[in-house]
């Protein structure tokens, strides 16, 4: 099942006129998030169990496995924010930045529940994390670990995009990696302005930098305490 240009004007109905702010760019970024899972409830192929083994949770192959990759990212990403917002932390942003962050949490929450509900049957279970290293007390700690969290996501889907067999799971994928493109944005101007495409991100060709999966998992693994078994992914 494909989303069409017109099935997605229509989600975000209402939403008239010239886009004036960071904030509501977010808002428009992300409105048609929560209405794509339904979307992609319908679009399942194959079906794979999911076992927790000695090796850790196991993601699974092909499509389903890359799939579980991004759901697993999401978790963490979702898990973040909601923490940063909830955070004594939060109260070191202006007005306008802790909306800016929250409307980051609210879409990646809607990311976590598309992969969640386009998975069901085939979905790993809720990761634990482990945040003891991020001091959410803290400005300088919570937008580093945006940062660094913002720039590895945008990595791992374009890592991951050439793994992907079914063209409608590519597209939705490519739609979401866009918004944590801006989502990454955001946080590397609140931090330094103008560093939101530096070198750090983009090449010299002017394309994103990506990272396989197992090399991103690697630099996730630090914040997950759920062992991950990532051997079937596709390579």
């Amino acid at each position: 099942m494909k989303t069409t240009d017109n099935q997605e004007s229509q989600l975000i109905s209402g939403k008239s006129g010239l886009i004036s702010s960071r904030r509501t760019f977010l808002q428009f970024a992300g409105a048609g998030m929560a209405g794509m899972a339904l979307v992609a409830a319908g679009c399942k192929k194959n079906r794979y169990p999911n076992f927790e083994t000695a090796d850790g949770v196991d993601l699974g192959k092909d499509d389903i496995g890359i799939l579980n990759y991004a759901y697993a990212l999401e978790q963490l990403e979702a898990a973040f924010y909601t923490q940063v917002v909830a955070g004594s932390g939060f109260a070191a942003f202006s007005d306008i930045e802790k909306a800016y962050l929250t409307d980051i949490r609210d879409h990646e929450v809607a990311h976590r529940e598309f992969f969640k509900n386009a998975l069901q049957g085939n979905a790993i279970p809720a990761l634990e994390v482990n945040f003891s290293a991020i001091n959410f007390g803290d400005r300088t700690s919570i937008l580093s670990t945006a940062k660094a969290f913002e720039d590895l996501g945008c990595a791992a889907y374009n890592g991951a995009g050439r793994l992907i067999k079914d063209k409608n799971y590519l597209l939705l994928a490519g739609k979401i990696v866009s918004v944590e493109a801006r989502h990454a944005a955001l946080i590397r101007d609140l931090i330094a302005n103008g560093s939101f495409a530096n070198s750090e991100v983009v090449d010299a060709n002017g394309l994103e930098k990506s990272k396989a999966p197992k090399d991103v998992l690697a630099i996730a693994g630090a914040y997950i305490k759920t062992k991950i078994n990532a051997s079937n992914l596709p390579s």
